[in-house]
């Protein structure tokens, strides 16, 4: 995979705002019960496709949750598109996937709690 160039990182992080926003406006950073951020945007070296990486937090059925972004990407790319055509040539075509690096994040953090605990012969703390 080549390296990301200076251009890609800023349509990117400019992409990345931007959704943020969008997210709030629409209701769409709390889905059932949970949480849904933006972790990471990455943007082919065209320019004319970014990968936005979704991070969900205590959101009980993940696939509904992503469902419901996929129902109204639509309406995610109109409004992108009415915030950066003036800063890209043509507007991306959106792709939503799921980034589970806090899972697991938290599930290493428990093993290592877990191994802790065993050799010491301690009761694992739930403290973060």
């Amino acid at each position: 995979m080549q390296q990301e160039t200076k251009r890609q990182k800023q349509v990117a992080g400019e992409v990345q705002e931007v959704l943020n926003g969008i997210f709030q406006r629409l209701g769409l950073t709390m889905i059932d019960g949970g949480m849904v951020s933006i972790s990471s945007v990455k943007m082919t070296p065209d320019l004319l496709e970014a990968r936005v990486y979704l991070s969900l937090f205590q959101v009980k059925d993940r696939a509904a949750a992503m469902k419901k972004i996929e129902d109204r990407a639509w309406e995610i790319k109109r409004e992108l598109a009415g915030s950066i055509k003036h800063q890209v040539r043509r507007i991306p075509i959106m792709h939503y996937y799921l980034d589970e690096t806090l899972d697991q994040v938290y599930k290493m953090e428990e093993i290592f709690r877990q191994i802790k605990h065993d050799e010491k012969g301690e009761t694992p703390s739930t403290e973060q």
